[in-house]
């Protein structure tokens, strides 16, 4: 199993740039995939991006491609999302999910989210 914990959350202005991070415990990090989902109000949750096991590959939704990227450092047991030139539409709850395959149908494991609030 694995416990998932997201920090970097907060008030930005629109066209501002955020870092999210997401930290992991036990000692098989790397045998997860990631990803950041997120949650807006009123609204269902949403993939927003996810990368591999190795980190070799990364997707995206295609409302935060070239905006959105993810990163993970398996020797620290993290993943990040850089959040860069954000809109009020990015305005969510995020969530860090892990899941012991890569592309994934779903994720097993769930952190408790962290608000982002871009303002206009």
């Amino acid at each position: 199993q694995v416990q998932l914990v997201e920090s970097g959350g907060g008030l930005v202005q629109t066209g501002g740039s955020l870092r999210l991070s997401c930290a992991a415990s036990g000692r098989t990090f790397s045998s997860y995939a990631m990803a950041w989902f997120r949650r807006a109000p009123g609204k269902e949750r949403e993939f927003v991006g996810a990368i591999t096991r190795s980190g070799g590959s990364t997707y995206y939704t295609d409302s935060v491609k070239g905006r959105f990227t993810i990163s993970r450092d398996n020797a620290k047991n993290t993943v990040a999302l850089q959040m860069n030139s954000l809109k009020p539409e990015d305005t969510a709850v995020y969530y860090c999910a892990a899941d012991r395959t890569d592309y994934p149908s779903w994720y097993d494991y769930w952190g408790q989210g962290t608000q982002v609030t871009i303002s206009s």
